[in-house]
């Protein structure tokens, strides 16, 4: 009877105007979540190729945008560590930030769009792609230069590969070999004590080209195991066209690494019961999403 009086008095509370029962939209909704943050940091990373195109037409926006750019990286960064420590961040704070880089994207897609200085814009993008644009799908072979692993890494690690072989367009190198690729590990999943397979999923999000810094999005689609330098000296080709790879069918590693499957979207898996264990020196082979618009 108890019981039922309480269930009773919960529900009629629950329809009073004001009473603290009623879920509140933010209740509803639940926390920031970390993909959340990872999410800001993908916007962000979209603003940079927008700032990038708008500077090409108008430099004088450089000083501003970049500087309108940092203080974004900056909050993202606060909100990251806030949720780590605090395990919490308030739908304001995130919907905040997220207008702001939305904001950013926005002017600078309309200034990027606007004539340039002494051409159109339209001449001046038809003269890049026909000396430099790499189309989408190409694929890289990277070095990995930092251990991964599913159960050290966490989510927004950053982590650094490097081209093998120089990539050529129309016989002239627009990536050459030793560019550095800048990653990040966007889900984390533990191996657990019986069957739970260990899991990666990485994504790169900048290549530096000649100490110039583009913003890119490219997937994993293959992890190979390197012989090391050694085992690639007289292997390693020049190049011959896009998505050029190492001698043929990848000459100078053992191959697949074992153990390891790449599933859709970048996703590493390992065998059950096991981590996903990445050693420097592995050969990753990355497909160009979004191709860095070279200048």
């Amino acid at each position: 009877m108890l019981l039922r009086y309480l269930l009773a008095a919960a529900l009629a509370l629950a329809f009073v105007p004001g009473s603290s029962l009623v879920p509140t939209a933010a209740a509803q909704s639940g926390s920031v979540t970390e993909a959340d943050i990872q999410r800001l940091s993908l916007a962000i990373s979209d603003a940079e190729a927008e700032v990038q195109r708008a500077v090409e037409s108008k430099p004088d926006l450089a000083s501003r945008y970049n500087q309108e750019l940092q203080d974004l990286r900056d909050e993202a960064a606060y909100l990251r560590v806030k949720l780590r420590k605090e395990r919490s961040v308030s739908r304001d704070e995130y919907y905040d930030l997220r207008d702001r880089i939305d904001d950013l994207r926005a002017r600078a897609r309309a200034e990027g769009n606007a004539p340039a200085s002494g051409r159109t814009a339209a001449s001046s993008s038809g003269s890049r792609t026909s000396r430099s644009a790499i189309p989408v799908g190409t694929e890289l072979d990277v070095r990995l230069q930092d251990p991964l692993s599913s159960g050290r890494n966490q989510v927004e690690d950053r982590f650094i590969a490097t081209t093998v072989v120089d990539l050529q367009l129309n016989n002239r190198v627009v990536i050459p070999a030793g560019s550095e690729l800048r990653g990040v590990v966007s889900a984390v999943d533990k191996a657990g004590r019986l069957d739970r397979k260990g899991s990666l999923t990485l994504a790169f999000d900048q290549i530096t080209v000649n100490g110039r810094a583009y913003p890119m999005r490219a997937t994993v689609v293959q992890a190979l195991e390197s012989e090391g330098v050694r085992g690639e000296v007289g292997r390693i080709g020049t190049g011959a066209g896009a998505g050029a790879i190492i001698g043929g069918i990848l000459g100078g590693v053992k191959g697949a690494l074992a153990g390891i499957l790449i599933g859709g979207g970048g996703v590493i898996a390992a065998t059950p019961g096991k981590d996903v264990e990445l050693e420097p020196g592995t050969i990753l082979r990355v497909r160009l999403d979004t191709p860095p618009d070279l200048r």
